[in-house]
């Protein structure tokens, strides 16, 4: 029976191999709290992303390309961010291509809310997306729905071996262009929760991930069941791309760096607002 003086907190996050390691301190209760509990809701990242726009979860993992649209229901946690720190999401063509040829082409993107797809607009905002399940991207590519596609997860790591070219990679490029680490994806909490549950969700968030980067095996053990069609050593490899000290804790870095991003966005016209970025820990 649960304990009646706990406050529950709806978490929801996406099955992908990095956000489940990061989550496995909390969902398997090696992280504890005499304040709050955690209900885990798993669903993709897209679907997240359109949740948090009504509010539905208390803490949520969304892409960062989303915070401008939930920003007055959400703030965001210095704990559990995605960062590709000189690499990212990557476009891809079955032939050699430059950076330039890009525009105007027809691109397979992951949805229109991903920091993928935001960063892209952002390197060049002329091409026409075709929206594509992440996982069916490099199909389209192939069978000439696209003429190039915007991956992201495993395929970024696969893509060479399936014949696929890289024309650009994402956090390579930012990284090149502004000096600072691409963040991809985060987490937020109700504005609505009070400072100490807020707190609270924050202190255990980072817990859960130092607990999973202190014992990786077990997490990554308990992450792959979600991911089975994966190969073990590429969910490792991704799991260690994306889960990193800016994971931990967010830092002066990782808000500048989201700052920058949004502001970019609204420059080229796919953000429709600035908005200032606020961070809780």
């Amino acid at each position: 029976m649960p304990d009646l003086l706990l406050q529950e907190i709806s978490s929801a996050h996406s099955p992908d191999s990095d956000d489940a390691f990061m989550f496995y301190g909390l969902a398997t209760k090696k992280v504890r709290s005499s304040l709050v509990s955690f209900r885990h809701i798993l669903s993709d990242i897209e679907t997240l992303n359109r949740k948090a726009m009504e509010g539905v979860y208390d803490l949520s993992a969304i892409s960062y390309h989303a915070y401008p649209y939930v920003a007055d229901k959400y703030v965001l946690m210095a704990s559990g961010s995605s960062i590709g720190d000189g690499y990212g999401p990557m476009v891809v063509a079955t032939r050699p291509m430059e950076p330039e040829e890009i525009k105007g082409k027809k691109i397979a993107i992951p949805g229109t809310l991903t920091t993928a797809y935001l960063s892209l607009k952002i390197f060049e905002p002329d091409f026409i997306p075709v929206v594509v399940p992440f996982d069916k991207i490099l199909e389209a590519v192939q069978s000439g729905v696209a003429d190039a596609g915007l991956i992201i997860h495993e395929a970024q790591l696969t893509y060479n071996k399936e014949g696929f070219h890289r024309a650009l990679d994402m956090g390579k490029w930012w990284k090149e262009t502004f000096g600072l680490p691409l963040p991809l994806g985060g987490n937020v909490l109700l504005r609505s929760l009070s400072p100490e549950i807020m707190s609270e969700c924050c202190r255990m968030m980072k817990e859960s991930i130092e607990y999973a980067l202190n014992n990786h095996a077990e997490a990554l053990e308990y992450a792959m069941q979600f991911a089975r069609d994966m190969d073990p050593r590429l969910a490792e490899k991704f799991v260690g791309m994306y889960v990193n000290d800016y994971t931990v804790d967010a830092g002066e870095v990782i808000p500048k760096a989201v700052q920058l991003l949004l502001d970019k966005g609204f420059e080229v016209g796919l953000i429709p607002h600035r908005t200032q970025v606020e961070f809780v820990r």
